[in-house]
């Protein structure tokens, strides 16, 4: 007899069952929370007029525009011969969606996502490679009110959830390169060089490359009311302080929200233009969502501005967040489909035993249907 053609690919009996490194199943009742999850964070998104697209997890890898290409698996399409990869992110597909099949549509364009997204690796603080990616865009504009809506939106979506402790960290991703397009001198150093010091808050660096004057950058990093108050004191240009109203503004709307602000901060936002911003919650020990200000390219070269967020749900499963307290109830052989039906329609999840003598228990049901009534089991 000849082999299984898949006896070769079968992992040992000591084996069985593993699944890559980052990977992981969701059981009951964790699957059935981030489902919830999801739901409650899109709901938000609709409830503000956004539209839910779906695209698909596996494109060719040209066309996925934001992520870095070192994040995503890739493999050769055995039908094109391109090499396709899947998606790191889901904004820039979102991106392509609305400069290609929605180019048409009315701006500013409202869309929201949820979905996986896998990557070669984890990092300490997300282990992962496999995450559930909820989030919203809005396509033609990044205002201070375009940015004032999308902040609220995202902190809307994760109180509903039941997160608490709720932060948002903002930062000025394009300042550095704008105080030196506007004379700011950067010494005998390239702007990557003062932009990665100041990443690093080297002081001795920038004064040694004679680039002194972006030092007072780095103490203007805080409460973001005190951060604000130390930045008025530099020479900036116009601009800029008008960006600076825009963020006060911003954290004014954010009530009961702790709003800091980091003006130099640039790590993950490198795609970012006049605002990025990282959300934070109690008991979670990474960000739950970031955001901020971006452009998408059109066919003919054309910057559209957009800002928007993603939010990451598998920490808010982590937490116990999403749980849903509906009841089982078993109900035994014989039991008539319409009591069922009526049960369901009060909110029980009915568990129909398919033989006689079905412990309530042991399939998980803290009711059983008895003498024409629920009952504790």
């Amino acid at each position: 007899m000849l082999p299984s053609p898949l006896a070769a690919n079968r992992l040992p009996m000591t084996s069985f069952g593993l699944l890559p490194e980052g990977l992981r199943d969701r059981l009951p009742p964790q699957a059935q929370a981030l489902a919830s999850l999801v739901r409650t964070l899109t709901d938000v998104c609709a409830a503000h007029g956004y539209e839910r697209v779906a695209p698909p997890l596996i494109e060719y890898e040209a066309s996925l525009a934001s992520g870095s290409s070192r994040e995503r698996l890739r493999f050769t399409d055995p039908v094109s011969q391109m090499t396709l990869a899947l998606r790191s992110d889901i904004t820039g597909q979102v991106g392509r969606i609305a400069v290609t099949r929605l180019a048409g549509q009315a701006r500013p364009l409202r869309l929201m996502y949820a979905g996986q997204v896998a990557r070669v690796r984890g990092d300490q603080l997300s282990p992962e490679r496999e995450r559930t990616q909820a989030g919203a865009e809005l396509i033609g504009s990044d205002s201070p009110a375009a940015a004032a809506e999308v902040l609220a939106v995202a902190v809307e979506a994760l109180t509903a959830t039941g997160l608490t402790g709720l932060s948002v960290d903002l930062t000025m991703p394009t300042l550095v390169a704008d105080l030196a397009a506007a004379g700011w001198s950067l010494g005998h150093a390239s702007l990557c060089d003062v932009q990665a010091w100041l990443d690093g808050k080297d002081v001795g660096a920038l004064r040694a490359a004679g680039a002194d004057q972006y030092v007072p950058l780095i103490a203007a990093a805080g409460p973001v009311h005190s951060a604000l108050a130390a930045l008025k004191q530099l020479d900036l240009p116009n601009a800029v302080l008008a960006r600076l109203d825009a963020i006060a503004g911003l954290a004014a709307g954010l009530n009961g929200v702790s709003v800091t602000l980091d003006p130099t901060e640039r790590h993950g936002f490198e795609y970012q233009t006049w605002l990025g911003f990282s959300l934070f919650g109690a008991g979670l020990m990474a960000e739950v969502g970031r955001g901020g200000a971006y452009t998408v390219a059109h066919g003919d070269g054309r910057q559209e501005a957009a800002i928007g967020f993603s939010l990451y749900v598998d920490g808010l499963v982590d937490l116990g967040l999403g749980q849903e307290a509906r009841t089982r109830v078993l109900l035994p052989v014989g039991t008539s489909a319409d009591i069922g039906a009526e049960l369901r329609q009060q909110g029980w999840i009915t568990v129909a035993a398919l033989e006689a003598g079905a412990e309530a228990k042991a399939l998980n049901c803290s009711h059983i249907f008895a003498d024409g009534a629920v009952r504790p089991a």
